[in-house]
């Protein structure tokens, strides 16, 4: 009776599973029908990719907060100086989906001005001449 049960729980999981897995592959065939009219097939693909990796990326952070279960911990004291590093990971903390729509904000605005990009990665990654 118990191992009959237990089977039946474990095809009605299976059974969701495959529904689950079947509304999310034609879901992205919809997608990727609508958009290639408008961008290459390789454009439609990348961009299905992108909205599946989106989702992924969404659901993982809500799942890390339920563990987490919003323990707080103890702050540090306040350095006496402006610490960039730590105000910027203090923001992506306290506010992840923000901090994930400006880095896909800033990554379409360097593929749009690959020149600036350039020379920004070239002022923060060259060596500093020695001081004399």
């Amino acid at each position: 009776m118990i191992f009959e049960k237990t089977l039946m729980t474990l095809a009605a999981a299976a059974a969701i599973a495959a529904a689950a897995a079947v509304g999310v592959v034609s879901a992205a065939f919809a997608v990727y029908a609508v958009l290639v009219p408008l961008v290459t097939p390789a454009g439609a693909a990348a961009i299905v990719a992108a909205i599946a990796a989106l989702i992924v990326a969404i659901a993982g952070m809500v799942a890390a907060r339920k563990v987490e279960g919003h323990r707080h911990q103890q702050q540090a004291p306040p350095q006496a100086g402006f610490d960039m590093t730590g105000r910027i990971v203090e923001i992506v903390r306290d506010r992840p989906l923000m901090s994930i729509g400006l880095g896909l904000a800033a990554g379409v605005f360097a593929l749009k001005n690959p020149t600036l990009t350039a020379t920004l990665a070239k002022a923060f990654l060259d060596p500093k001449p020695p001081q004399r």
